[in-house]
């Protein structure tokens, strides 16, 4: 071992002697193992190459990620593991945040050469959504819902508390048949909505979900493949769920004035969107992470308060928020075993190890932080101020 390699290694090592919450075994490439943390849960890493720390040194989280896809570390849990830094951030502050020069190398790809423009979009949502239909199917409940789950005690399946979510937001609308749904993913909202009597219209820009959701509902609705700012007419009810998610802070503006220019007078819009914490807004966005880049390109989240002020902005009132982020842990950890148990089937669709690991990474990675609340869903409804 070199000295610069033995530098990384009694720094990281000091960094995890301070781990105040949770129980850390670290096995190095030396053949050694160490044991951190004296309270609460146990995790587990093995570092196989001290590049590894080198990577994560000079880019946070991201350089986390990255170097778990190259498999150049591991772990029985990456919940459990990334869990535990998260509820460690100020004692890994060194490890948890890029240098200054990556991060703002971090922040040009998320928000000049990733903007969300009508083409940008076009591309930044191909590039995670038009992998192929098959490959969600492998891991997605049978309705094809990408997004939280919403379950209670008597909820058995996934299938069911996702029918459940889409009831809750059915529930929360005006009388008026007339739906709009802001990017309809695989059809499954738009087809409860249409077997509830509703006069469904729905737009995606991903031409995969597209074609899936339009022979789904085989006429039962209309089916766009439309870009949310060419969006015309007015509808008594709009429901847009998780997709705010891949609009970007520049356009914000723009998707909050549809709803408002879409939506007819008394009508009702319902929202879900997942968030991080107010008090946590400004840090994250001015940095990155591993999502942004390598999962979500273009993809911001916003906060409640940033939800209310751009609404507020558009013209339109937030009337009732409910939070469900626990649930969106549930839904990410049973998205992400059934994600391993489909290993063989996705390598026999072409997908190498690398992209199953950034896969099992993300999922993981999204259960833990919804698991210690560093971030939320929330359905929030609105309405014409």
């Amino acid at each position: 071992m070199n000295l610069t390699s033995k530098a990384l290694k009694t720094e990281f090592l000091s960094s995890c002697e301070r781990l105040r919450d949770g129980r850390l075994t670290l096995r190095t490439p030396d053949g050694e193992t160490y044991h951190f943390g004296s309270v609460g849960e146990e995790a587990e890493m093995e570092i196989r190459d001290w590049s590894a720390v080198a990577a994560i040194a000079a880019h946070g989280q991201v350089g986390l990620g990255e170097t778990y896809v190259q498999g150049l570390w591991d772990t029985p849990s990456v919940e459990g593991l990334v869990a535990m830094a998260m509820r460690n951030r100020d004692e890994l502050g060194a490890y948890d945040h890029a240098g200054v020069l990556n991060r703002m190398k971090f922040r040009m790809v998320d928000t000049i050469l990733r903007s969300n423009s009508r083409r940008g979009a076009r591309r930044n949502i191909k590039a995670h959504y038009d992998v192929g239909n098959e490959f969600y199917q492998l891991w997605l409940d049978e309705g094809m819902t990408y997004s939280s789950a919403l379950f209670d005690s008597g909820t058995s399946s996934l299938a069911e508390g996702q029918q459940r979510k889409n009831m809750r937001a059915l529930s929360r609308l005006s009388d008026g048949e007339q739906v709009l749904e802001i990017g309809c993913g695989w059809g499954g909202f738009a087809e409860q909505a249409a077997e509830q009597g509703r006069d469904v219209s729905a737009v995606t820009i991903s031409r995969n979900q597209h074609s899936f959701a339009e022979a789904r509902l085989d006429g039962r609705a209309d089916i766009k493949l439309c870009d949310y700012r060419d969006i015309s007419g007015r509808y008594d009810n709009i429901v847009s769920i998780e997709m705010i998610e891949a609009v970007g802070e520049r356009y914000w503006p723009s998707y909050f004035g549809t709803i408002q220019r879409s939506l007819a007078e008394g009508g009702r819009a319902l929202v879900q969107a997942i968030t991080v914490p107010d008090s946590f807004f400004e840090t994250y966005r001015n940095s990155s992470d591993f999502i942004r880049q390598y999962v979500f390109p273009g993809g911001m989240l916003l906060s409640d308060k940033i939800i209310s002020e751009q609404a507020r902005t558009a013209g339109l009132a937030v009337q009732n928020s409910f939070a469900f982020g626990q649930d969106y842990a549930r839904t990410c950890r049973i998205w992400a075993e059934r994600l391993l148990h489909q290993k063989r089937r996705i390598h026999a669709l072409g997908h190498d190890e690398p992209f199953f690991r950034n896969w099992q990474y993300y999922l993981e990675i999204c259960a833990a932080s919804f698991a210690v609340g560093h971030t939320d869903v929330v359905q929030v409804e609105l309405a014409h101020v």
